[in-house]
């Protein structure tokens, strides 16, 4: 009988033992059915053990058992651990490479040093899910490892991984080298269960692998930075290694790339730099959510370098709102109920701001100033600003009519209602860092500025006064304004045109 790669049998090594003469060594397997399988394989290609299992001659647990026995890991004494047995004989046992592939395999790996996993997948002798279920079986006779199961979070762990593998092998490899390392380690071989598991495990990281069925692992990320835990990082694990892949990750929202060969120092430390990454991104979006929108933090976030935080001259939209009649209602009110409603209004209307994609600048006591424009550029940050005070208008309709009741209470009988000018006006300003070095704010100074400011102490109550600027930006929008009598403003040498936005 001759050997799959066309050698005789007789000039088999005593320490590389074929699997077809491992099977017919411990019986599990007659000569003729050996015979059989081999006359398969040079029908269709398939690897010997995989014909025999085709033939329902043997299990894949029959194949990995008699690996076991063969390397005389069955049956040891109480206490001993077995030596791991070479990942290449291994290989070459469940028929993934022929002795030849291996001989020159590690003859390359003598001469580069380079990973033998490494080698034999570039050389296409197996591919990366043979090489798992390689180590997965060296893991296992070795005693190293269990049967695939899913961890349990470990006290201690320096972060909670998420590991999403369709083979079990890949996942028991990549969390028996993780846990050893200190971490806690989840693992899911559904993609589609790991998605709804994610919000109740509440990993730090998720591991995924690329090449799974119902989802890929691209899918999985994009999912992921899709849902609310679009701030988790996530690395996909991949046998596919060339660049255009890469990028397709990469664009998908993945943090990471990494390959499968990586040692597990490697990727624990691809998981440590992420996590820093994440960690410093994860503070500049608290730092700027308090000022702005999450569309516009996630801008800056993701292009930061088009961000100028340190001054720049440009074109911004710049809103001012004023509550009118508060310091009559304060007069009324206990001051802690004072601060509440204070609270409530300032709220309100800075919810509409970061609707609308602004930037709130400050708090000036009853109102506020916010920006549009600056530190992201949009085309129509003008009308952003126009809905935001419309948004404004109507929150303090809403309020008025639910609070009526509570107020009346407290006002000893003489009547008052909040209202709210607001004034909008476009033009370039000087948008940066302004103060000290103890303390500095991102804000906005210029002309327009100063504008802006003015008309809103122009606005009557329930009224919102508009600019030249920022109604020629919104000519062609159906925003309706009512021009009025041009004024004379404090610095200005001549009347300014002036205009009532209809809302």
């Amino acid at each position: 009988m001759t050997r799959a790669d066309g050698s005789n049998r007789s000039a088999v090594r005593a320490d590389s033992p074929l699997f077809g003469e491992l099977l017919l060594k411990l019986g599990i397997v007659t000569p003729n059915q050996i015979e059989e399988a081999l006359a398969l394989q040079s029908l269709n290609g398939q690897r010997l053990g995989e014909a025999l299992i085709s033939l329902g001659y043997v299990t894949r647990e029959q194949i990995q058992d008699a690996l076991g026995e063969a390397l005389g890991l069955h049956n040891a004494p109480q206490g001993f651990t077995p030596a791991q047995p070479p990942l290449g004989e291994l290989l070459v046992g469940l028929k993934y490479l022929t002795v030849a592939q291996l001989d020159e395999a590690l003859a390359l790996q003598r001469r580069t040093g380079r990973k033998l996993g490494e080698i034999v997948v570039e050389h296409g002798y197996c591919t990366y899910k043979q090489l798992y279920e390689g180590l997965g079986l060296q893991g296992r006779v070795s005693g190293r490892q269990e049967t695939p199961a899913r961890a349990l979070p470990q006290e201690g762990g320096h972060h909670r991984v998420m590991v999403v593998d369709d083979s079990p092998l890949a996942c028991a490899f990549v969390q028996d080298g993780l846990v050893s390392l200190g971490y806690e380690v989840i693992c899911f071989q559904d993609p589609y269960e790991a998605l709804e598991q994610v919000g109740k495990v509440q990993p730090a990281i998720v591991l995924s692998d690329l090449d799974m069925p119902g989802i890929d692992g691209m899918e999985l990320c994009r999912r992921l930075k899709e849902g609310p835990s679009r701030a988790m990082p996530v690395i996909i694990l991949t046998a596919n290694d060339n660049d255009t892949e890469r990028v397709k990750g990469l664009r998908a929202g993945a943090d990471d790339y990494v390959n499968k060969s990586a040692s597990m120092d490697e990727l624990a430390a691809r998981i440590e730099s992420v996590m820093r990454r994440t960690g410093e991104t994860e503070r500049m979006r608290k730092l700027f959510a308090r000022y702005t929108s999450d569309a516009v933090v996630e801008e800056i976030l993701k292009s930061p370098d088009s961000v100028v935080l340190t001054g720049e001259k440009r074109e911004v939209t710049i809103l001012f709102a004023d509550i009118r009649n508060f310091t009559g209602l304060a007069d009324s009110l206990p001051p802690e109920q004072t601060v509440g409603v204070l609270n409530q209004v300032l709220g309100g209307l800075s919810d509409a701001v970061l609707t609308c994609g602004g930037t709130l600048d400050k708090f000036l006591g009853d109102g506020l100033m916010a920006v549009f424009g600056a530190p992201v550029f949009r085309e129509d940050d003008a009308l952003r600003a126009l809905q935001s005070a419309k948004m404004m208008m109507a929150f303090m309709v809403e309020l008025r009519q639910r609070a009526e009741a509570e107020w009346a209470t407290t006002r000893q009988g003489r009547p008052l209602t909040l209202e709210l000018g607001i004034g909008i006006n476009s033009g370039m300003a000087v948008a940066g860092n302004i103060g000290g070095a103890m303390r500095t704010e991102y804000t906005c100074i210029g002309d327009s500025v100063n504008v802006a400011a003015r008309l809103c102490a122009l606005a009557g109550p329930g009224e919102i006064l508009v600019g030249e600027r920022t109604v020629e930006l919104l000519a062609g929008h159906e925003s309706g304004f009512e021009e009025l009598p041009p004024v004379r403003l404090k610095g200005k040498p001549h009347p300014v045109p002036l205009f009532r936005a209809l809302w």
